[in-house]
């Protein structure tokens, strides 16, 4: 700005003091005190420059000259948090200006101004000032003060993560980012919150996620213990750097709804749902992180969380890291097996009476007849479920998963073998002997489960579809699916499993057993593009 105040008097220590919060002083001149009106310390004080010209006014100060066109005519908008809602005002006119953004701005007459959504109020600022308004942000939000001016990164980013943070900064601190499972996506996080050293939150879908996340907090940034907060349970404790779950902050979001500046969500395919996208809503944090290694979702809802968290703006697949040495090298497997004489008999028998009563129907059409009351689509659906249970639990699929479990656990791989179904998955640690992890095992249990098989003294490990994600597997080279899935997200989380680069790891492999003649072969088929993952 460059315009410069003169004090010609004698100034207390608390006046000067003052007067640093909006300007920089540059020494004494003819016995006058000499200060410069500094733009970046008037926002952190959310401070207008009419605000600053009446301080200067009542303390006797002069301001040498005002550049054209400041003053009386300036163009001001003050952006508050009231309600925990943003409220946007000015003596302008701004309807025309923010028309652009529909209905994430709306005008309200009750508060005599508009309400912004915080996940456009940074583009809506950029407008303002571009438009040559001053906003005042009184929110303290946008330009916070840091919470710890020293705070850094212990680690050194890989190029691709380094590549990763900078399209976020160029998005304005906004931004889904897409790796794959071992790449390293905290850290890039955790380099965003060393960027930038504002009260951050951190969204996890699971309580083992939160412990990995604070656990790694502590290692990677230059924070002190009390820095750090878990928002769960019976702790629940705000910090500059608060960690919670989907749930907690659904359930809790007035509580958490003002504190930060920096929202960070991993395992982001979630934040669609109906429920937990109250959290990007409703939480005012300006600036944004999504971190997923499958951010598209099957029913389409990834646009909505591009929408609340600033489009996807990076992304590295599995296998250009692993051309790169980041991560393993991997094959994906498929082996076919076939229904016994007495499976395939029933299950031609129930495709059939399926046929018959869907109709030609989708299966998407079925469930919304089926939800309406219509009985025949029941039918129908209840005939398919008995269809999958055949296939999932086919004879053949279990003995060539124990087959191959034992040839390669043999060889010294770690083998995780991943199920949807808990008595399928208790029907595979009876035959071989290893221990299982599903969503109902309890944490002594599941703890055991993860030691053994990260210290070797089990080479196989069977998990449900909680292994998926929510649970630190440790380091495995083999992987077997044995009850599939069309779901693209869902395979991928499986093949990262494997994909961590350890000593001695050259290859990872991923077996998906799949049974011939079935609807499971259909599925395969429909996945052939994740060869290119």
């Amino acid at each position: 700005m460059g315009i410069r105040v003169k004090f010609s008097r004698w100034l207390s220590e608390d006046e000067f003091r003052e007067v640093l919060e909006f300007a920089d002083y540059k020494g004494v001149v003819n016995g006058e005190r000499i200060f410069e009106i500094n733009p970046v310390k008037l926002r952190r004080a959310n401070l207008s420059l009419r605000d600053v010209l009446a301080i200067i006014d009542s303390m006797g100060g002069v301001v040498e000259e005002l550049p054209p066109g400041v003053g009386a005519t300036e163009k001001i908008a003050r952006l508050r948090v009231e309600d925990g809602l943003y409220v946007l005002r000015s003596r302008e006119r701004l309807l025309e200006l923010l028309a652009e953004f529909g209905g994430t701005v709306r005008y309200s007459r009750e508060l005599k101004g508009f309400i912004v959504k915080p996940y456009v109020v940074v583009d809506v600022v950029d407008k303002l000032r571009r438009a040559g308004f001053e906003v005042v942000d009184e929110t303290g939000l946008l330009e916070p003060k840091p919470f710890n001016e020293s705070i850094s990164l212990r680690y050194e980013l890989r190029p691709y993560q380094r590549e990763a943070l900078e399209a976020w900064k160029a998005n304005k601190y906004r931004g889904v980012i897409a790796l794959p499972t071992g790449a390293g996506k905290t850290i890039v996080a955790l380099a965003a919150i060393a960027e930038l050293k504002v009260p951050t939150l951190i969204v996890v879908y699971t309580r083992e996620q939160l412990k990995q996340w604070v656990e790694k907090i502590r290692e990677a940034l230059t924070v002190s213990p009390w820095e750090v907060g878990a928002f769960y349970g019976e702790e629940k404790r705000i910090a500059p750097i608060t960690v919670t779950t989907y749930q907690t902050a659904w359930r809790r979001v007035d509580e958490l709804r003002d504190k930060f500046a920096l929202l960070i969500v991993d395992e982001a395919h979630h934040l669609p749902a109906e429920r937990f996208r109250l959290i990007a809503e409703g939480v005012l944090a300006p600036y944004r992180m999504a971190l997923s290694a499958t951010p598209e979702r099957e029913d389409g809802l990834h646009v909505e969380l591009f929408r609340l968290m600033g489009g996807l703006i990076y992304r590295k697949s599995a296998s250009e890291l692993a051309a790169q040495g980041y991560l393993a090298q991997y094959r994906i497997v498929t082996k076919y097996v076939t229904l016994t004489p007495k499976e395939a008999m029933k299950y031609r028998e129930l495709r059939r009476k399926y046929a018959e009563l869907a109709a030609g129907r989708d299966i998407n059409e079925l469930i919304r007849l089926a939800a309406s009351g219509d009985e025949s689509a029941s039918k129908a659906l209840k005939i398919l479920n008995e269809m999958r249970k055949i296939v999932i639990n086919a004879e053949n699929k279990l003995k060539l998963a124990k087959e191959i479990a034992e040839q390669e656990a043999s060889k010294g791989s770690k083998v995780i073998i991943f199920t949807q179904y808990v008595e399928q998955a208790k029907k595979l640690g009876v035959l071989l002997g290893a221990p299982v992890i599903t969503g109902k095992t309890d944490r002594v249990k599941r703890d055991l489960a993860l030691h053994l098989f990260k210290t070797g003294r089990a080479r196989i490990l069977v998990v449900t579809t909680v292994g998926d994600e929510g649970l630190d597997i440790p380091d495995a080279n083999v992987g077997i699916i044995l009850s599939g899935t069309s779901s693209k997200r869902q395979f991928i989380q499986r093949l990262g499993r494997l994909l961590r680069p350890a000593p001695g790891k050259k290859e990872a492999i991923l077996y998906e057993i799949v049974v011939k003649g079935t609807m499971e072969e259909a599925q395969a088929r429909r996945r052939a593009f994740l060869i290119d993952l």
